[in-house]
Order: C-alpha cells, then structure tokens, then sequence
C-alpha cells in the first residue's frame, strides 16, 4: 500500500464488514464510469443497477472485458432519462445511493432537485471533496466546490452540517471545522469573515452541532500549526482543521485543484442533502478515487440507516 493511498485505503477497509449498497448508477456509458461501478462491485461496496442504453452498455462491457453477468441493466433511450429512472429506484426503495455515470453532472443533479419527482430533503444540496493529500495525517473535506456558486449565509448552515455529518460517517470523530476567508480576522469590507463570525455563533447556540468550528481562518493557520502559532491564534481549530468550509464555489474549487494538480493529491466526491449519498466522480479521476467515492457513499448510507432505526 502506497503512502499516498493510506487515507483511502482505510475508507475502504471500513466497508469490508458493511454489505454492498444497492446503487442506481446512471449511464454507465463510457468505460471509466463503467469500470468503476464494477470493480466496486467486485469489492463489496455496492450491488450496481445499471441504467442507461442498453446495447450501449454492453457494447462498452464486450471493449472493456467486464462481464455484467447477473447485473440488472435498466434500458433507457437516453442520459436524461437514464437520470430520472435512477432516481425513481431510489424513490421506489431500490437503491440506497446514486452513482454519477458518463452523463454531464447537470443532468444528474436536475433530476435529484425536481420538486415532485427528485430526492430533495430539508437540507439544501451540497458537495463534498474527500482529498487524500500527501503528507495530510487525515482525509481532507472540502465545501463546497462543485453544487453551490455562491452560497448564502443560511445555505452554508446546511453545507457546514452536511461536512460534519459525513466527517463522522467516515469514522472521524474528533471533527474540526475551518471556515475559510482571506485573513483570520473579521472585517467588515469582507463579506465572508462576517459569514464565519456568525456560523460559528450559531455553533454556540447548537444550531449547528457535532464538531468543533472556528472561523475566519486563512487557509494557512487552518492547516498549518506553525501559522497559527505565528498569528497566536487561540483556537482548538487553527492548523488542525480537517474540514476546510470555502467562501464559494471558485474558492473552493480552485483549491482543490491546487492540491490535485500542485500537491498530487486525490479527490473523492460525494453530494450530500439529497435522500441518499450521490457518488459524483469526473472522468479524469484514478479507479482509487472512485472507488474511495463509493466508500464514503457507503459510509453514509450506513449512517443513514442507523439513524433511521434509532429514531423508530
């Protein structure tokens, strides 16, 4: 096992005991998408649902030399359907996640927000990176960086509570959030230092709850112990974040980019806020990164089901 790998590797180590997710994977069309979804198969994470084109899909499994034996394959004419059927099997009971295949990100997330015929729940849709950057004791999350352009005060609520939440889900207990801004300081000309000063008063009258979060910090003292020591930052947080909260989506974005393409780092996604996780994954991730998608939707579906059993 490579060093690099160690955070996935352990995602994945957590799941051995879990039995496989049922997951809608919608328009497994290309190969990548569609060696993902079977080579998570054949690790026990998921039992995948096939839905999409059906000559399509087997004609991409007679290239890639998978065998789809036993595997359901729902036909559908096209990826705009193919995102709707999956989601219904999710509303049908079927499937317990939902797994981005080679349809653009759009169609997916269109399908999940519909009002009548979606996956919406109380809390507002968001994504998450799960980065395993080299050198970073801990899995890294970021949000986010992928659903929400600019996202407003009551929007980062839920994004923050989704982060913790699927922060505890991968088995992190001691959760500790940084809200990032250009400086550690609140200023008044710079909107999303007042954003941090108030999410984190709304930590303290337990609107938000299950970690430890502070905010503003730049993205220097939240990671870095040596920076925080230098700017005598009082703070249980600074340089030991391993939730990174962004002011938006080019913010975020960027730095995640930065760590994958600077750092060498992998990133894993997953959107939150919907009934079940959705594996969301782009064509130039490794087969590690999607599998270590699939590990933390498992993770969470896990969660979600413990959940549901201690509240009936």
């Amino acid at each position: 096992m490579s060093a690099k790998h160690e955070k996935y590797h352990r995602l994945l180590d957590r799941c051995k005991s879990i039995p496989p997710t049922p997951t809608a994977v919608a328009h497994p069309c290309d190969a990548a998408s569609l060696e993902g979804a079977m080579e998570a198969a054949r690790l026990g994470l998921i039992t995948p649902i096939l839905v999409g084109p059906r000559a399509r899909i087997l004609a991409v499994a007679a290239a890639s030399g998978l065998d789809l034996t036993g595997v359901e394959i729902v036909d559908t004419p096209h990826s705009v359907a193919s995102a709707a059927a999956a989601v219904q099997l999710v509303r049908e009971g079927r499937a317990e996640a939902l797994m981005k295949g080679s349809l653009h990100t759009d169609e997916l997330m269109s399908a999940v927000v519909q009002r009548e015929t979606g996956l919406r729940t109380a809390r507002r849709v968001s994504h998450c990176f799960v980065m395993d950057v080299p050198g970073h004791e801990q899995a890294l999350i970021i949000t986010d960086a992928a659903v929400n352009i600019a996202p407003t005060l009551e929007d980062k609520v839920d994004i923050l509570q989704n982060a913790i939440d699927l922060a505890h889900a991968l088995g992190q207990n001691d959760v500790r959030v940084a809200i990032l801004s250009a400086m550690e300081t609140v200023n008044p000309k710079v909107p999303s230092t007042i954003e941090a000063a108030a999410l984190c008063k709304m930590v303290d009258r337990h609107q938000i709850t299950g970690a430890l979060v502070d905010g503003p910090l730049a993205l220097d003292n939240a990671i870095d112990l040596d920076a925080a020591r230098i700017k005598q930052l009082d703070s249980p947080v600074a340089g030991r974040a391993n939730v990174l909260l962004v002011p938006d989506l080019e913010a975020g974005n960027m730095l995640a980019k930065s760590l994958t393409f600077l750092a060498g780092a992998d990133a894993a996604g997953i959107v939150l806020g919907a009934r079940v996780p959705i594996i969301l994954t782009s064509r130039s991730d490794s087969l590690l990164a999607r599998l270590a998608s699939c590990a933390a939707a498992v993770l969470v579906a896990k969660a979600r089901r413990e959940s549901a059993r201690a509240v009936s």
